[in-house]
């Protein structure tokens, strides 16, 4: 029934139709009841786009090292900052501000906090140097410093690995290899002048 356009019912009514297919019991019942059937579109999608995305866009213009913050963290309940900021502009612009002071007001609130957020944790650190203990993990990570903790033990893994020290040294002998063959080509031609 692929081939047939239209849904279930069309079909149905198709076929039974053409006798090709006795009519089924539900036929009756859906036939005095069709299931809803939704718009088709055109093949094209809509941009989805919230009242906040021009601040966001504006946000990550001015703070370009923000970009890689996560927007989507399935752990976390705390928005990303570029939407906090637009949303604060947002909200000032609805308190009768104008756009760039709304902004501004915005812009000196996020730099205010996350000052404030590094502030607490060199304290943090110093209270457990104090104390003898190690520092604790950085609450506010650089998203560049996580990506590359991610990564640090695949880097150093590369040293200690029998496996990839096993292919570096068959590469190291290849490569002598091929250097003594073509030492071995070039003194061959040489002598033949």
């Amino acid at each position: 029934m692929s081939y047939m356009r239209g849904d279930l019912l069309t079909k149905t009514r198709k076929l039974v139709k053409g006798l090709a297919k006795p009519a089924p019991a539900w036929l009756k019942a859906m036939e005095q009841a069709p299931p809803v059937t939704f718009p088709r579109t055109d093949g094209k999608i809509e941009k989805i786009e919230l009242p906040e995305d021009v601040y966001v866009k504006r946000f990550f213009r001015r703070h370009p090292d923000s970009l890689y913050h996560d927007a989507i963290k399935i752990s976390g309940f705390d928005p990303p900052p570029a939407r906090v900021f637009a949303w604060r502009v947002l909200e000032l612009k609805e308190q009768g501000v104008n756009e760039d002071d709304a902004m501004a007001v915005a812009d000196m609130e996020y730099g205010a906090e996350k000052k404030a957020k590094k502030l607490a944790y060199k304290e943090l650190k110093q209270i457990a140097r104090r104390e003898g203990k190690p520092p604790p993990p950085n609450p506010y990570p650089s998203a560049i410093k996580e990506i590359q903790a991610e990564e640090k033990k695949y880097v150093r893994d590369r040293f200690h690995n029998p496996k990839v020290l096993e292919i570096v040294n068959k590469m190291k002998e290849d490569r002598q290899m091929f250097l003594q063959d073509r030492a071995a080509a070039s003194g061959a031609s040489g002598e033949g002048q």
